[in-house]
């Protein structure tokens, strides 16, 4: 039994190399999806199977070497010494190791000892790449096809971004989720069906693409997001926009970063954002995740989408309103940052803890009545507490020239209270 796993490459049968070609037309069965299989010419004779689950491809090889095995075994060789062992090819389009279910097929066939030969194939990155006259190799490439997908985080990490995109998200839903992050004229380029007569490539903006409607059969390239590029915590405080809503200082911001632990996938709120300081920070860090932003003074609100935009933090959300009410409708936080609750201490922490149990509550205070309250709340809850003071002195200059001295300047302490749950 000879089980060969082949990459039928992009589109159009004139796109399969000759081996490939040759491994079909020698086959007695193959397997693929319905469009695959149906696909191919007069000249691949074998029997056709449409399947596309792993699971499914391995049972229908597994019964082929059962009624071989029950047949007597492979017969023996004709006159002339050609093999007529029976053959299974596999097709998945593009290439074999690019997105494919060569993946998890390999595996279920090693658990059966079926032994495998894998031919790949030319994949829709490199028929695409060649349309646009550019190479490839620093495109991050990312599959959108029957996974979930968060372009916003993808365009923000210093490259041009291939999307194999399939299913839900198409490039209209990719693109739509681009303009509703502030993203809409990033320069996108959409190839559909590639190698077909019928093929089409479109450049326009991420805005325009999110209102149009594209083949199944579609890839695309978003241009790299503008960033701030990779700034270490405790941001200098005069690299924020600031108006006169307070602000959380660089030393004090590098204190809760360290104590909040901000995974790059973390979802976080920010309750009482002020200028969004910290929302931009625990931004930076939930890199593949997203910040919750909420303030209810409307200045904060729009100091907080002016630094958003000027460190391109795209994943930060801003929500203008008051908690608790504000944070009903966001989504469970694995982080959540108080650094303002206008007395609602408890519910903000309680709906929090109602969502996710398992949430970090970190909450900073400058008068002992709300350390005593956030100690309170999180005991009650069940956490382990921990609180520090920060306690920052800057330097102040005292004269000119050869008399100059420096005088240190004592700021207001803040407390850091932090509660999590072990699981």
């Amino acid at each position: 039994m000879s089980v060969i796993l082949v990459g039928t490459g992009c589109g159009s049968p004139d796109n399969m190399t000759i081996e490939v070609r040759q491994a079909l037309m020698q086959a007695d069965l193959i397997i693929g999806a319905k469009r695959l299989v149906e696909g191919f010419g007069p000249e691949v004779k074998g029997r056709r199977q449409p399947a596309i689950y792993a699971k499914d491809i391995c049972e229908m090889i597994r019964n082929e070497v059962g009624a071989t095995a029950a047949d007597g075994g492979a017969p023996a060789e004709p006159a002339g010494g050609a093999s007529t062992e029976p053959k299974i090819c596999v097709a998945f389009s593009g290439d074999s190791g690019f997105y494919s279910g060569t993946r998890s097929l390999l595996p279920l066939l090693e658990q059966e000892g079926i032994e495998a030969e894998v031919l790949p194939g030319i994949s829709s990155i490199q028929v695409f790449a060649s349309r646009l006259r550019e190479p490839w190799q620093d495109w991050r490439l990312i599959s959108a096809h029957g996974t979930d997908c968060d372009a916003v985080t993808e365009v923000m990490r210093g490259s041009s971004v291939f999307f194999l995109t399939g299913g839900e998200l198409t490039p209209t839903e990719l693109c739509g989720q681009l303009t509703e992050a502030g993203l809409g004229e990033l320069e996108v380029t959409v190839g559909e069906r590639l190698t077909y007569e019928d093929e089409r490539i479109l450049k326009g903006t991420a805005q325009a693409f999110a209102k149009e409607q594209f083949a199944p059969l579609s890839v695309m390239l978003v241009r790299p997001a503008r960033t701030a590029g990779d700034l270490t915590p405790g941001i200098p405080d005069e690299a924020f926009i600031r108006g006169k809503v307070p602000m959380t200082k660089e030393i004090v911001r590098a204190a809760i970063l360290a104590q909040m632990q901000v995974r790059d996938t973390d979802l976080v709120w920010d309750v009482g954002a002020g200028t969004g300081s910290v929302s931009v920070e625990l931004a930076m860090k939930a890199s593949r995740g997203k910040v919750y932003a909420v303030e209810r003074e409307p200045e904060g609100a729009e100091l907080i989408g002016r630094n958003r935009e000027k460190f391109g933090v795209w994943n930060l959300r801003v929500l203008q309103g008051e908690a608790p009410e504000a944070l009903e409708e966001l989504p469970a936080p694995d982080k959540v940052f108080v650094g303002g609750s206008d007395g609602n201490l408890e519910e903000i922490i309680r709906i929090a803890l109602n969502r996710n149990p398992q949430a970090l509550i970190c909450v900073s205070a400058i008068v002992l009545e709300t350390i005593q309250e956030a100690v309170r709340i999180m005991s009650r809850e069940g956490m382990d507490v921990n609180i520090i003071q920060v306690a920052v002195s800057t330097a102040r200059t005292l004269g000119e020239g050869d008399g100059c001295r420096h005088m240190m300047m004592g700021g207001n302490p803040i407390f850091i209270i932090t509660g999590g749950r072990h699981v």
